[in-house]
């Protein structure tokens, strides 16, 4: 018989053993017998509420010291709530495990059991197959790994059962959308590569007829690119500055012995890896190092510290609704632009009556523009080798503070400040935007037309505006001094203002189309319906959606996340358009890669920015008009208002009938509306501006107090 030394020291062996949790349904039912919500036992763990569901369907488990915590939680749980005393469960065997929510966050989860008992009317697509068998060897359990489970919903294209991407660990876990968790047995780049083309079964469909299908997308955590034989991060001050691994590292050298093709960017936070087409199959695949930075913070916030699944979840809602990511938000927003308007479409030759690759009209085609020396930039080579000196267009966002001179004492008496901020301003004023697709033509004294987008020279300072509201004109609100370079909707803006516009030249184009309008389209519906799981709906009224906006990014981390990312491909698409050389090796006169492409087109983004500033002067008017107020400042689409009250409700017009007053602003979710940006007391404004700063720029808050030791 054992002695008692022996049976305490195997107890004290147990005892020091990682904590073991309930199984799954246990810990749902302890949640909802305590009365818990999901939500805010997330907020208590310091997770999301899709964490927290994974936690309670045995797709994922938590790691130390959340581990910890949770189990105290359970185990507190369990003594107050004992199984025995509600109604038996079923055997854990028996039990429905709930599928996966879809990517879109709508509706409730549906059991497997009910997907199978329930008919369904229409033909099912195929159903994504279930999940490969592990490599001999492999651990049947991971601390991260989800339980298995059967493939959920039916995929949209039987080609990518497993969705646009996957963000590999170091275990060989590849997760994908949906809860999918795939083996990957690479232990090399090479291996990674052919294993996610050959087998992973991962990509998304083209998003235009014309256009390609997206390169599968694999997210590499620092740990799997260890094991990959890549350094953790960039060291080294030359990796550091070109931020790319250098041609003599023995990675590149095997991509390149295994026949395998790097960009002219390198192996950098975003690779792609690429051998020629074989037929119309195309082989790249698109490489994201977490570790190197890959999700900027500002683009992508708390994405890149959250656990694999959870960064598969983000990053596969913005591939579903966006685009699957293919480097910075910026470079994903310019790539939209071209997937959703390819240059080409096969043509038939009417000679030989074979099909061949030609022009789709309505987009940019195939080969680089280029502008007009007043729409390009002081060291393009255009301006360089023209030693042109004729000035250029400025069409930029406001950064505009109102002279505190123009302050009425009744304006001052108000005790609050309060910051609107239009959602996606950007994006709005691409909607139904008619640009130029083809090459400017030079003309003088032309006649005005507010309908054909170009750059024209004119001289507006003679007209007169209130000085309580920013000029039009000019990014910075002040009168024009003579003429200048202006785009289209600038001058037409002063047509309708009823001046006469008489421009002394001008570069037009004769060709011209609403270029931006699907990628409008696709981001608008983007921003709505990510709002729109976050609890910010459209039916909402102007104090419930006000009450919505305080709180929306709380319930769910990660679709904040894809919230922000969407805004950011917004604004980072825009200023691709006109993107500048880098480095300080660079000489102007000389060209940049950027001007390579089709898609460097200064005048659409000027055109974009144009709207937009005319957009928020044509409501800072009409609210004028409408209330007798005018703004503080305007930053970009910001704009900050004295107000009797802490609420936009407080000084935005309404019509007896109790609806907005339109022409104003208003406040919504969707792109042009308004929302609330921040509420700061009067006097604080009043302050800032003496002293030259833009309270529309600090009215959010964190730096808002500017007093001795804040």
């Amino acid at each position: 018989m054992a002695s008692e030394e022996e049976l305490f020291a195997n107890i004290d062996a147990l005892l020091e053993e990682e904590p073991q949790l309930p199984p799954p349904a246990e810990r749902a039912r302890l949640r909802e017998a305590a009365g818990i919500t999901q939500a805010r036992l997330a907020q208590a763990l310091k997770s999301s509420v899709q964490t927290v569901k994974n936690y309670e369907n045995g797709r994922s488990e938590p790691k130390s010291p959340r581990l910890e915590a949770y189990q105290r939680l359970l185990k507190g749980w369990a003594a107050r709530y004992p199984a025995h005393g509600t109604p038996a469960a079923p055997a854990p065997v028996a039990a429905p495990q709930p599928a996966p929510v879809p990517d879109t966050f709508t509706g409730p989860a549906v059991s497997e059991q009910a997907e199978t008992a329930a008919p369904v009317q229409a033909p099912a697509a195929p159903a994504a197959p279930e999940r490969p068998a592990r490599s001999a060897g492999r651990p049947a359990t991971s601390s991260r790994r989800p339980a298995a489970r059967k493939a959920s919903a039916p995929a949209v294209d039987p080609r990518f059962p497993h969705g646009p991407l996957a963000v590999l660990d170091g275990d060989g876990s590849a997760y994908a959308v949906g809860g999918v968790v795939l083996d990957c047995p690479a232990t090399t780049v090479v291996e990674l590569v052919e294993w996610t083309l050959r087998e992973s079964r991962l990509g998304a469909p083209k998003l235009n007829r014309y256009g390609k299908d997206s390169d599968p997308l694999i997210v590499l955590t620092a740990a799997a690119a260890v094991k990959l034989g890549l350094p953790e991060r960039l060291e080294g001050h030359e990796q550091r500055r070109s931020l790319r691994l250098p041609q003599d590292h023995p990675v590149v050298k095997q991509v390149a012995k295994a026949k395998w093709q790097l960009t002219q960017l390198g192996f950098g936070p975003w690779a792609r890896i690429y051998r020629k087409a074989q037929g119309r199959d195309r082989q790249c695949v698109q490489l994201a190092m977490l570790s190197w930075d890959a999700l900027d913070e500002r683009s992508w916030p708390g994405v890149a510290e959250m656990e694999p699944a959870d960064i598969a979840r983000v990053l596969g809602v913005y591939a579903t609704r966006v685009i699957t990511p293919r480097g910075s938000t910026a470079v994903s927003g310019l790539e939209l632009m071209t997937a959703l308007r390819p240059p080409t479409k096969a043509v038939q030759d009417p000679a030989t009556g074979n099909w061949v690759s030609g022009y789709n009209p309505g987009s940019l085609g195939t080969e680089p523009m280029d502008p007009a020396p007043p729409e390009a930039t002081p060291e393009h080579p255009v301006v360089v080798n023209s030693g042109w000196t004729g000035g250029f267009l400025n069409e930029e966002a406001y950064q505009w503070v109102r002279d505190v001179d123009t302050l009425s004492d009744e304006e001052c008496t108000l005790p609050w400040a309060v910051g609107l901020d239009l959602n996606t301003a950007f994006l709005a004023a691409a909607a139904r935007l008619v640009v130029g697709l083809s090459a400017p033509d030079h003309f003088h004294a032309p006649a005005f037309n507010p309908k054909i987008p170009g750059s024209w020279l004119a001289d507006v300072s003679h007209i007169e505006l209130d000085p309580r509201l920013p000029s039009p004109f000019t990014p910075d609100g002040s009168r024009p001094t003579g003429p200048a370079w202006y785009q289209t909707h600038t001058l037409a803006y002063a047509q309708e203002l009823g001046y006469d516009v008489h421009p002394i030249e001008a570069y037009l184009r004769r060709e011209t189309g609403a270029y931006l309008d699907p990628w409008h389209d696709r981001l608008k519906n983007a921003y709505v319906d990510t709002l729109a799981d976050m609890g910010v709906t459209r039916d909402l009224s102007d104090a419930e959606f006000l009450a919505a906006m305080e709180h929306h990014k709380e319930k769910d981390p990660a679709l904040a996340a894809v919230l922000a990312a969407i805004k950011a491909t917004v604004k980072g698409g825009v200023g691709k358009l006109r993107e500048r050389p880098q480095g300080k090796h660079y000489k102007e006169g000389e060209t940049w890669p950027a001007l390579s492409r089709p898609t460097w087109r200064p005048d659409i983004r000027a055109a974009v920015i144009s709207k937009a500033r005319v957009n928020m002067h044509r409501k800072l008017r009409n609210m004028a008009d409408m209330t007798g107020l005018y703004p503080l400042a305007v930053l970009s689409d910001c704009v900050v208002y004295p107000s009797p009250g802490t609420s936009p409700l407080d000084f935005l017009p309404y019509a007896a009938s109790g609806k907005p007053q339109p022409g104003g602003f208003r406040l919504g979710p969707t792109p042009g509306l308004a929302k609330l940006e921040g509420v700061q007391q009067m006097l604080w404004a009043v302050d800032l501006m003496e002293k030259g700063l833009n309270p529309a720029r600090h009215i959010k808050g964190g730096d808002a107090v500017l007093d001795e030791g804040e």
